[in-house]
């Protein structure tokens, strides 16, 4: 299992449509499975659960992503798993790291978009 954990300025419906691009536009194979959101007060969530094969490791893995939007500023967690063949423990998880170096890829160049002045 390989996790990312990040904080950075944002509209989570902006984002979350640019992650989803970002995701589907890297990988023949993925896919969007679900999507939730929801609103308590002033705070949006969003959660999306993604799936591609991986073709190093033979298998599926999912990438898990929960974003919350606060004043502007998202917070964001990703958990990808799957990507091993093994029956009791984790030989392999090239393919949980690539699903999860795509997804920080489009939060830097999102982070650097923001960072730019207009």
């Amino acid at each position: 299992m390989a996790q990312y954990v990040t904080d950075f300025p944002g509209n989570l419906d902006v984002f979350s449509q640019e992650l989803q691009n970002g995701i589907l536009g890297g990988s023949a194979s993925a896919s969007l499975e679900e999507e939730s959101r929801c609103r308590i007060g002033n705070v949006r969530c969003c959660v999306q659960a993604y799936e591609r094969y991986s073709y190093t490791g033979g298998n599926r893995v999912s990438l898990g992503v929960t974003m919350l939007e606060s004043e502007g500023k998202i917070h964001l967690v990703a958990i990808a798993t799957g990507g091993s063949q093994a029956m009791f423990f984790k030989i392999n998880t090239f393919g949980e790291e690539a699903f999860l170096e795509q997804l920080v890829e489009v939060v830097e160049r999102f982070r650097s978009a923001a960072a730019i002045p207009r």
